[in-house]
């Protein structure tokens, strides 16, 4: 597996090695030895799948008590999924990563703990895997408004196109009215 951090510390973007041959391709996935050599101490309790269509934006969401640290692939169509550092004693408190992620690219990130996620979907079907480090607890979940202008997150959404929402991430307020109120 090619690993890669980015300039947000514990981030990492995640490559698998693709064999190919007249039969069609095999690639890991997921290798706990080999993510444990790369420093990598996941324990991984779930996965969760989300179907999508076009111009569907979730997010941004956090667990408040049970942080959860995911591993994220996409297994069909493309995505473009945004992290969000959320760690307060980090020097990259309230900056964002975007990558696109995609079932022809096979590229993963790996999100820590204390970071808000949301993706938005660049093709007509899409299906998102998630692995996470601990079960999903109702009533647990935060987040800001997606388009919070202190964040200033770039979405590739084209001209014109509003994107779709779930009701609750049209009642996120603002990154600093949830997060820095005092």
């Amino acid at each position: 597996m090619n690993i890669v951090k980015t300039f947000i510390k514990d981030l990492i973007i995640i490559r698998p090695q693709e064999f190919c041959d007249n039969r069609g391709s095999f690639f890991e996935a997921y290798n706990e030895a080999e993510f444990y050599n790369a420093g990598i101490n996941c324990h991984f309790v779930q996965d969760n799948q989300s179907r999508s269509i076009k111009n569907v934006l979730r997010g941004m969401h956090i667990q408040k008590n049970y942080p959860q640290a995911k591993l994220i692939r996409v297994v069909k169509g493309t995505i473009w999924d945004v992290s969000v550092d959320m760690r307060r004693n980090s020097s990259t408190f309230g900056r964002w990563f975007g990558i696109e992620l995609s079932a022809k690219n096979k590229k993963q990130i790996l999100i820590p703990e204390n970071f808000a996620h949301g993706f938005y979907t660049l093709s007509d079907n899409v299906e998102v895997l998630f692995k996470v480090t601990t079960s999903y607890h109702p009533g647990d979940e935060i987040g800001f408004i997606w388009n919070d202008k202190d964040i200033g997150i770039k979405w590739p959404i084209p001209q014109g196109i509003s994107p779709i929402l779930a009701e609750k991430d049209t009642q996120w307020k603002e990154f600093k009215e949830t997060f820095l109120k005092k």
